[in-house]
């Protein structure tokens, strides 16, 4: 009887599991996703419009790159165009999406990828 439950509850070895580079990998994601939601917020804040509360809160809201990508063409929109600040946050948060989507072959940035 012992040996049945010492088959049920041993260790199960998980391929790469626990590895320092599967650790460095993920931290490496989660800061691009933190400073992607960073440009993102500040961008956020400068959108104008009927939509621009809607776009804070879903900016805020959102747990995932995609979810931000998603959401790019809607805020580059409410950005005015006439304020010197909003063109340096469409620049930053075009930079940023450059930098974590970098095969995407959408609208001309003007950046290349690294």
């Amino acid at each position: 009887m012992n040996a049945q439950w010492a088959f049920k509850f041993a260790p199960v070895d998980l391929p790469g599991f626990g590895l320092p580079e599967d650790r460095l990998a993920r931290i490496a994601a989660r800061r691009a996703f933190v400073e992607l939601k960073s440009s993102f917020m500040n961008a956020a804040s400068e959108a104008c419009g009927p939509t621009a509360e809607l776009l804070r809160r879903k900016v805020r809201a959102a747990d995932e790159a995609l979810q931000l990508w998603g959401l790019r063409l809607a805020l580059l929109a409410a950005l005015p165009v006439d304020k010197e600040q909003s063109a340096q946050q469409r620049q930053a948060l075009l930079r940023q999406l450059d930098s974590v989507f970098p095969e995407d072959r959408g609208p001309e940035t003007g950046f290349v990828p690294l």
